[in-house]
This record gives C-alpha cells, structure tokens and sequence, in this order.
C-alpha cells in the first residue's frame, strides 16, 4: 500500500487572507489616490511626509531587514538626490520633474563606489563607514558655491509651480499653483511608495529574495548552494540608493530651500527611519508602515515638548524592543495570524496514488 502513495509537494506563499489583504490595499491606495480631491491642504502635506518617510523606511528595511546591512549613513543618498534635483533645475533649467529622476540616478551612481568600500566592513564598521561617507558627501557638497556652499539656496521662483503637470492640476481642480503643486508633489511620493513596496515584495517572493534571506541568515551556508553574498548584497545596496535618492530629490521640490545640514540630517533621514522600523517590525514589508504612522502621531503630539519629545520618543523605542522585540506589527501577527504581505514560503504535500502518477 505505501508503495502505491507518493506525496506531491507545491510551495506557496499566499494564506487564507491574502485575498482579502489585496482588496484592502487596493481600496487604500484609491482612496489615497482620491483624497486631494476633498482633503485640505495641510492634510496634502501631511500625507506626503507619510509617504516619503514609508519610502526611506522601507529601503533601510530592506538593507537592514532582510540584507543584515544596518546602514546609518543613508541620509548621504537623500542629499546627494536632493542637491542633483537641485542642480539640474537651477543650472541646467531641468523641469523638477525631469529633476527628481536625476537625483535618483545620481544616488545610484553615488552607491557604486561606496560599495566597493562599505562592503570591505562588516557589523558596526560597516554602520560607521555608511556615516563616514555621508559626512564626506556633506562636506563636499558644502564647498559647492554655486548652490549656496554651506547656507545653502532655494530653488528658482516659480520653478515648483512650473513642474510638469502643475499647471493641469491647478485648472483641472480650480486651485492656485502653490496648492496644485503639494498635490502633484502628494501624487507623486504615493507612485513612489505603491512602486517601492510593490518592487520589494516581488523580490521577497522571487528566487533572488531567497537567496538574500540565506545571506543574511548564513552568508557562508549561502555561498555553498551557489548564492553570491556579495552580489546580492550589491544589488539590494543601489536599489535601496536609487530609491532614497528618488524620496530626497521628491521632498526637497516639495520644499524649495536647500541646505547641507537638512539634507544631511542624520536624524531626520536616518534615526528617524530606524526608530520607525524599530517599532513597526524589522524584517517585515507591514512593519514601516505601521511604524510611519504611529511615528506621526506621536510627532503631533510630542512636537510641543522640546528635548523632551526625543526622549520620549527613545523611551517609548526601549520599551517596545524589550517587550515586544518584532515590533508592533510582529506582535499583532503572533496574536492573529494576519499578514498583509505574506513572504514566508508554506510546503504542502497532498498524497498521490499510483494510477494518480500514471495518469500525470
């Protein structure tokens, strides 16, 4: 009898939610898609410093998440894109919108040759020389005289208002150019973050995501069924750049000003996006996004008590990694099962009978 039964096994990653977790987010992403249409101006703004946040949070994810890379030098790819955007529009006389892809490509083009030093570190060494290279990057680009060397410039009046697109919104919704601007702005960084998200849970599922997981469990295990750890790891590092670069050039138009100390904020593009992985849950696609939101509110609601709001904030950071070390989002997922992004791969196997066989 047991000669006559085989079992056939089938790999997936979806689980009894996953259809409805794809209803939801596509009813969110509409809605969000419609909500310049009835939401005021202040609500537009907020919304884009969500998204560009997510963006920034779910590349560190990435890099730290799944690649092991805790990178605490990221704000060196927000600049280099913002100061690009800022460099193709008021000396080349780019369109922003023309501008923003080039901030992206320069963040790339910046990642390639960091790389090849980064990637000579390991552990805490690799985290230091991330922030090493900002700092250079800072530096260097302070000595750039023809966007404002140190105190920085704005970018050329009307130049925002002006953007691809602008100008359509602008009659098509009966508003004035500055308004018009945050919507395109909002709309764009939305694109961004559906594109991002999307392009990292495609890669999660794909063979490359399981092979970036083993290098990141066990890069000598990896490395002894054919994966090239430092392929892998050089790939999700400039995807990661490309797409900071994009989110710093995007905030910096939405901005219009411009200086090396903001836009090489270690706090805001970097401490900031680890605190919100942190609490939302590393190693998770949900967990930047719960951890933007609640980083948000607290923002509100903090923001009016000083050097108190920062300790607050690390306060509240300590406690979550003490007593729920998977974050906010791994502990409602310990509890309810509930995935919005299902990556993990689930074997079945359902038994298979010999005229089964022979009829397959």
């Amino acid at each position: 009898m047991a000669g006559n039964v085989s079992t056939s096994w089938s790999v997936s990653t979806r689980t009894r939610g996953s259809l409805v977790s794809i209803l939801l987010i596509l009813a969110v992403v509409a809605l969000a898609s419609a909500t310049p249409l009835f939401a005021p101006r202040a609500v537009i703004q907020g919304l884009f410093s969500i998204l560009t946040m997510l963006v920034l949070a779910q590349c560190w994810n990435l890099l730290a998440g799944y690649a092991g890379l805790v990178s605490v030098g990221q704000q060196a790819f927000v600049g280099f894109g913002a100061y690009a955007m800022f460099g193709g529009v008021s000396l080349l006389g780019m369109d922003p919108m023309a501008a923003i892809v080039l901030g992206g490509l320069a963040a790339l083009a910046l990642s390639v040759p960091t790389a090849f030093f980064v990637f000579r570190l390991h552990g805490a060494y690799f985290a230091i020389g991330t922030w090493v290279i900002a700092e250079i990057v800072r530096l260097s680009l302070a000595q750039w005289k023809a966007l404002g060397g140190g105190t920085g410039t704005s970018l050329p009046s009307g130049a925002a208002r002006d953007m691809f697109g602008v100008r359509f919104v602008a009659d098509l919704l009966g508003m004035r150019g500055p308004q018009a601007t945050d919507i395109v702005c909002y709309w764009l960084a939305l694109l961004l973050a559906v594109v991002t998200i999307g392009s990292i849970y495609k890669l999660l599922r794909s063979k490359r995501g399981l092979g970036l997981a083993a290098v990141r469990d066990n890069r000598e295990a990896a490395r002894s069924v054919g994966v090239d750890p430092l392929w892998t790891k050089s790939f999700v590092y400039l995807v990661a750049a490309l797409a900071t670069g994009l989110t710093g050039a995007l905030i910096y138009v939405q901005k219009a000003r411009i200086s090396p100390d903001a836009a090489f904020s270690v706090p805001d593009w970097t401490a900031y996006v680890i605190f919100i992985v942190v609490i939302g849950g590393i190693g998770t696609i949900e967990g930047p996004i719960v951890g933007v939101i609640v980083f948000y509110i607290l923002q509100n609601l903090l923001a009016d008590y000083g050097s108190w709001y920062l300790l607050i904030l690390g306060l509240i950071g300590i406690l979550i990694m003490l007593f729920a070390p998977r974050g906010l989002w791994g502990l409602f997922t310990d509890r309810t099962g509930i995935q919005l992004f299902p990556v993990r791969r689930i074997l079945a196997g359902q038994p298979k009978n010999k005229d089964e066989r022979g009829s397959a």
